[in-house]
């Protein structure tokens, strides 16, 4: 973006120059060209007032002397016609070249009695004379014409020169602006790219990140500091809500745990199942005060990343669970990977994972739950395999979602934040959960770790 925006301001700036520059460039070229004719005019009537003697007279040797020592001190060749476009007087030792459609031109104008002002604007590129005429004539008859072919060498040199001065100075002064617009359009953008850093900060879980507010223009200096209180409040607000939630969850274990005791006292007495029934809705009740606990924490992100080796963890969890699984005619078996692997991952967030989802799926009906650790791209797969009754599309969709429980499990124990806490574990740890069908039936939970 800063490389766009200063491109639009040498642009801008090319634009003028040009516009300044080219006009000045032809109004240079008119000027030197319209000076240099005024010149050669006033020659050619200084000589034109000696001639009317040399035509009528024939008395031409102190003009042909005059003209021919001004040729040999300036190097313009002059040529006196009569009326009959005779050459009666000519510096040169070739002839004049009369049938040139510009001498022609001039000679024409001057014996009809017209004052000429030369034959044009010489360009540097044109590599032609400049020929002016005067008439020479007495009490109004025209009876010759003095005629001066100048070389414009010099004058083409002079404005090739004023050409390259206006380059010059037009490059100075776009080198001099590009700098300048680079260092403008850093300075414009800076601070649009720290709130871009702090942006993508703030979208991985760091809500300390913040932006310079005195840096920039008065614009981007407000839009900083807006956005510096509106991550604050933010923050703010986030972190009052886990502080609610871990504290809440945190107070009600006591009385929670006081409750169960005198429970368990009262089902000693208590008749049928009640007591059974009631003690199993306060362990069900501490479970979903456990997992709050443990989803504010993950919530926080406040978590040590470390090495782990995913076949190791995978072994360890399924040997711990095995004996649970045996209980419920439930089939549980590791595949490893077959070479050595590490993750990066939070602490703990590979076991935790690994316990929630093994859990559901022996939960739910499993027959057979398979953990299964593969290589994938530039990370490692760790997937949980199960030929449950698995989930539907939508239901795959909002199975993260906090307290949601699929509508045929409404009578299994659970919070419904099984899923969630490791939906928050994974993506702290940069990696992802997905949920996908497994063949012939049930569901396949991949857990996705990038590479240490």
């Amino acid at each position: 973006m800063r490389q766009r925006l200063a491109a639009s301001y040498v642009l801008l700036l090319v634009l003028v120059l040009a516009a300044l520059e080219v006009p000045l460039a032809l109004v240079i070229t008119i000027r030197d060209s319209e000076r240099v004719a005024l010149d050669r005019l006033a020659d050619a009537a200084r000589f034109a007032s000696s001639a009317e003697s040399a035509i009528t007279n024939g008395d031409d040797g102190s003009l042909r002397s005059e003209l021919e020592r001004y040729d040999q001190i300036y190097g313009i060749a002059v040529a006196l016609l009569d009326r009959q476009r005779a050459v009666l007087i000519y510096t040169r030792d070739d002839r004049l070249p009369t049938a040139d459609p510009e001498v022609k031109s001039q000679v024409d104008r001057a014996l009809a009695g017209e004052q000429t002002t030369g034959s044009g604007t010489v360009w540097p590129w044109q590599d032609r004379p400049l020929v002016v005429a005067a008439p020479v004539g007495n009490g109004g008859e025209t009876t010759g014409a003095i005629v001066i072919i100048s070389p414009t060498g010099e004058l083409r040199a002079d404005t090739a020169v004023s050409y390259l001065t206006l380059a010059a100075g037009g490059l100075l002064a776009l080198v001099t602006f590009v700098v300048a617009a680079l260092a403008l359009a850093r300075w414009t953008l800076k601070p649009v790219a720290e709130l871009d850093t702090a942006v993508h900060t703030i979208a991985g879980g760091d809500y300390a990140a913040r932006v310079p507010p005195d840096r920039g223009p008065p614009e981007l200096r407000h839009l900083a500091t807006a956005f510096n209180e509106m991550v604050g409040t933010v923050s703010d607000v986030l972190e009052r809500q886990r502080a609610f939630v871990s504290q809440a969850s945190h107070q009600l274990r006591n009385p929670l745990t006081a409750l169960r005791l005198r429970v368990e006292n009262l089902a000693e007495d208590a008749e049928g199942d009640e007591g059974r029934l009631v003690l199993q809705e306060t362990d069900r009740l501490s479970a979903i005060l456990d997992s709050l606990l443990e989803l504010a924490s993950a919530e926080r992100g406040r978590f040590g990343l470390e090495r782990v080796d995913p076949d190791a963890v995978a072994a360890d969890r399924v040997a711990a669970w095995r004996p649970l699984a045996d209980q419920r005619g439930a089939t549980l078996r590791h595949e490893p990977s077959g070479r050595a692997l590490k993750v990066q991952a939070v602490t703990t967030a590979v076991d935790q994972s690994l316990d929630a989802l093994i859990d559901n799926a022996v939960k739910f009906g499993a027959t057979t739950v398979t953990v299964r650790v593969r290589p994938d791209g530039d990370g490692v797969a760790v997937h949980v395999v199960d030929d449950g009754p698995g989930l539907t599309e939508e239901q795959r969709r909002l199975a993260t979602e906090r307290f949601w429980r699929a509508p045929t499990t409404q009578n299994t124990a659970g919070s419904g934040l099984g899923l969630p806490i490791v939906a928050v574990l994974v993506d702290t740890s940069g990696g992802r959960l997905e949920l996908g069908p497994a063949e012939p039936h049930g569901l396949d939970a991949m857990l996705w770790f990038p590479k240490a």
